[in-house]
């Protein structure tokens, strides 16, 4: 039964996996089972409690938890979707190409660090590809967006929607960084 305050913040990978009774890799526990829906309720670096429906807890590698949006699509509307996802594609790879170049600058000594820094400030970029399957950060609009190949459909947004409409430029909201790995994953 679950529980009435439980609420899913994620996702267990589609393999399953392992955890941990206390954020140490030494002392394994008993393995997660795929597609869990779990509820994060506290973080150590890269280390994430994650809750179960049932009240078990368990210390996971965070890192590889599936995110679950929170809301779904203002006013009953389908998710968003483009016809042609190239001009996403185009972007990414052109703040790919140039934080790339950046690097080669950087490496070439022809920048130093605090220049680099200063350049590469407010640039992200998200790209997962697993076979005919792609994951883009969409920085514009804040939102990861999924794409088959054929169309281009948001999967999970970063922000609440603005009242200044989604082609308006907003700030981004960066998440915190890892602080570090909680080891390997058996």
């Amino acid at each position: 039964m679950t529980s009435p305050e439980f609420l899913p913040s994620h996702i267990v990978p589609p393999r399953g996996m392992a955890s941990w009774p206390a954020p140490d890799a030494t002392l394994p526990s008993s393995p997660l089972d795929p597609l869990l829906p779990v509820q994060v309720i506290d973080r150590r670096g890269d280390w994430a409690q994650a809750l179960c429906s049932n009240g078990w807890s368990a210390w996971v590698d965070g890192r590889l938890l599936l995110s679950v949006p929170r809301e779904p699509p203002a006013a009953a509307q389908p998710a968003a979707r483009a016809a042609d996802p190239r001009p996403l594609l185009g972007e990414v790879e052109g703040e790919l190409a140039r934080y790339r170049q950046l690097v080669e600058e950087l490496a070439a000594g022809q920048l130093d660090g605090e220049a680099f820094a200063e350049r590469t400030l407010g640039t992200r970029l998200g790209v997962v590809v697993d076979g005919d399957a792609v994951w883009l950060y969409d920085t514009r609009h804040e939102r990861w967006c999924y794409c088959d190949g054929v169309s281009l459909q948001t999967y999970a947004v970063g922000s609440g929607p603005s009242s200044r409409g989604s082609g308006e430029e907003s700030p981004p909201a960066y998440p915190p960084r890892p602080s570090g790995p909680p080891g390997e994953v058996p």
